[in-house]
């Protein structure tokens, strides 16, 4: 595992605790969070950098403890190959589909959630 990043807060996603709903739920609130909060660019494979393009969240897996809610969710977001970026060339910037697992842990007492990478 990697170094966890600033928190996020899912508030949408604890309030739809227990229901049925809860992983459309968490997909969408993952989904509309900055990408700059996540650690999608240690997440990287094949490119250099994130591209600045949506990304696309599937939840693999929900526990419920006392203390924690753990959402394990699949991230699948582009890159950019940097390239020289010199004036003449033509070629524009080539991205690559990237894929990596993050873990939120979401406090049930304030929505505040951690996020790791996880090295799958």
């Amino acid at each position: 595992m990697q170094a966890v990043n600033p928190r996020v807060r899912l508030k949408k996603s604890l309030k739809a605790l227990p229901s049925a709903d809860f992983k459309a739920i968490a997909q969408r609130e993952i989904e509309q969070l900055d990408p700059k909060r996540l650690p999608l660019q240690e997440g990287l494979s094949h490119g250099s950098y994130v591209a600045d393009e949506p990304f696309k969240a599937i939840i693999i897996g929900v526990t419920d403890s006392n203390d924690l809610i753990i959402v394990k969710a699949g991230i699948f977001y582009q890159s950019i190959i940097a390239g020289c970026n010199c004036a003449d060339d033509p070629a524009p910037a080539d991205t690559q589909q990237e894929y990596c697992v993050l873990k939120f842990q979401i406090n049930p007492n304030t929505a505040e959630a951690s996020v790791q990478l996880l090295e799958e």
